[in-house]
């Protein structure tokens, strides 16, 4: 059974930081590239950001590129986000997701397992 379960969202003023975990269990870790999406209030499930499996290659949307960094430790089969200069519009519930691909792939489908999600709320 694989679970990924996210933690270290919550309540930041604009212009703040924030850093997403993601534990991993259930699969080998190292084998598969992971993600992270985010749902805004009244938003489709967006791609945030995605890193391979050896950390080799990273994407990011144009909406946090520069702001926001994956990150990824094998050893404690953990993908990590990154999160500075936030703004109101990245309010949303962000979600950790692993993909059956080794290599980086940044759309949902590729994506075969998710995380419950956990809320990141950004005032002004």
């Amino acid at each position: 059974q694989v679970q990924l379960v996210e933690s270290g969202g919550g309540p930041v003023q604009a212009g703040g930081s924030l850093r997403l975990s993601c534990a991993a269990s259930g699969r080998t870790f190292s084998s598969h590239s992971m993600g992270w999406f985010r749902q805004g209030p009244g938003k489709e499930r967006e791609f945030v950001a995605a890193i391979s499996w050896s950390s080799s290659s990273t994407a990011y949307a144009d909406s946090v590129k520069g702001r926001f960094t994956i990150s990824r430790d094998n050893a404690k089969n953990t993908v990590y986000l990154q999160m500075n200069s936030l703004k109101p519009e990245d309010t949303a519930v962000y979600y950790c997701a692993s993909s059956n691909y080794i290599v980086l792939v940044t759309t949902p489908v590729k994506y075969d397992y998710w995380g419950q999600g956990t809320r990141v709320t950004v005032s002004s």
